[in-house]
């Protein structure tokens, strides 16, 4: 059943990646709870541009849960309190009437804040063109029961596939580690035929590209795993590790 609540919203404000911060306050009323989370930010741009004042920049594209651009820290989690759901999943039904909302941009070294809570999240992009493809020409779409492939290491797969690099991994975890990305992105291909070709180079350089980017080191905290919302798991990252090591023993 629809109901309204009114909450005090605590936004990170910064004008540029060379600015001073801050939190600004804002108090907004009759919020309906059937509302998505960046609805309710919509109406409180709305409100600031009717009253002559900058809205509050923030990304979105899809808002349904594939693009991974809606990157909000929302009182201490990646995407909010929910579980297993994007920022644009999220339901204003999640907190209560009177509650105070602290919304924050990714916190991490290699997500540089653009404005506001927009980071650049170009990092993931540069680590994909490391070595995150195929050479081979791998032709029109075969039939499913004529692949190679056994069922487990498909499924696998495709678990790996489903990380659309929102970047929640690397804001969750205390070291700002990008290894659940890279494991993601790295897995993906090699559990697959198509991938061997490339597998050696492909681990070396991703990870490579992921230290020079600055992003830290993982300590198994498990962290990443529990705030992805596509619950990718960090099993994947005993693979890239084996990718990694295996790699280096060949040369």
């Amino acid at each position: 059943m629809e109901k309204n609540i009114n909450v005090t919203l605590k936004i990170w404000r910064q004008v540029g990646p060379k600015e001073k911060g801050k939190f600004e306050t804002y108090k907004l009323d009759n919020v309906s709870t059937d509302s998505s989370f960046l609805e309710m930010m919509d109406v409180l741009n709305e409100r600031l541009i009717s009253e002559r004042k900058v809205p509050i920049a923030f990304d979105h594209d899809c808002r349904e849960g594939i693009c991974g651009m809606c990157s909000l820290y929302i009182n201490g989690h990646p995407h909010g309190p929910d579980g297993e759901i994007t920022t644009c999943q999220l339901h204003m039904r999640n907190f209560k009437d009177g509650q105070t909302i602290v919304i924050e941009p990714w916190r991490s070294a290699a997500f540089p804040i653009i404005r506001d809570l927009m980071v650049d999240r170009g990092a993931f992009d540069k680590i994909i063109q490391a070595g995150g493809y195929v050479s081979i020409n791998t032709g029109g779409v075969p039939d499913a029961n004529s692949i190679p492939i056994s069922k487990v290491d498909a499924d696998e797969a495709m678990d790996a596939a489903s990380c659309i690099g929102c970047g929640a991994c690397a804001a969750a975890c205390k070291n700002s580690s990008a290894m659940l990305f890279v494991a993601a992105k790295v897995s993906q291909l090699a559990l697959l035929p198509q991938g061997k070709v490339e597998a050696a180079h492909r681990a070396k350089a991703m990870v490579a590209k992921m230290d020079e980017l600055g992003f830290g080191n993982c300590t198994n905290t498990g962290a990443c795993e529990a705030e992805c919302p596509k619950n990718v798991s960090i099993s994947h990252i005993a693979r890239l590790n084996r990718e990694f090591l295996s790699a280096k023993f060949k040369d």
